[in-house]
């Protein structure tokens, strides 16, 4: 008969290495290291995880992480800047967060356009950014998208789709570079090019 407890810490090795940036060795070290911290480490994070499980939902207005019907940016009216920073996923949202360059509302694509992995505007939340504008009288729309091919294209179709809106629609200028991704830039370069954006 198999140890039961072996194949559980088995299973949560599997999980982890799961994860992005964990392959099988990372995930048996933060295994491990849970195991030789079992009350200070492996319960408190089980705790968190089923409290997450449980609570965390998509904000209905912007598509970032929530624990109810709005998330806390969405929810603060002091964001309502008449500006919208439009980026690929919540990673993109935390980075411009964590610069504090940014003070104003997101609205989060949930991807980017792609040809080949035959993603089409339908596909992503496009559709909506264009009720919102609209809705929250948004003056500016700010695409702060990675330097890729598809984020490129990404935002130059959603640039002439806001055309007819006459909103003005702006991106990130200098200090991002080409094939660059915001979850990987530091804060200072982040400041930058919020600062230096420009006209599409």
């Amino acid at each position: 008969m198999a140890d039961r407890g072996a194949e559980a810490v088995e299973r949560l090795i599997a999980l982890l290495a799961r994860l992005p940036g964990l392959g099988p060795r990372s995930a048996r070290r933060a295994t491990l290291a849970m195991l030789r911290k079992r009350t200070t480490l492996l319960e408190p994070l089980t705790a968190a995880m089923a409290e997450v499980a449980a609570t965390a939902r998509e904000c209905d207005r912007c598509g970032n992480i929530a624990t109810g019907a709005l998330c806390p940016v969405c929810a603060d009216p002091a964001r309502a800047t008449g500006e919208l920073c439009v980026v690929e996923t919540v990673a993109d949202l935390w980075a411009m967060e964590r610069s504090g360059a940014y003070r104003g509302r997101y609205h989060v694509l949930g991807g980017v356009l792609s040809a080949i992995d035959g993603v089409g505007p339908e596909a992503l939340r496009i559709p909506g950014l264009s009720a919102r504008i609209a809705e929250e009288g948004v003056g500016e729309v700010i695409l702060a998208l990675n330097a890729t091919v598809d984020g490129l294209t990404t935002a130059h179709y959603i640039a002439e789709t806001l055309e007819p809106a006459g909103v003005r629609v702006t991106s990130l200028a200098k200090g991002v570079p080409i094939g660059g991704e915001l979850d990987y830039l530091d804060d200072g370069t982040i400041g930058a090019a919020l600062a230096a954006r420009r006209a599409m």
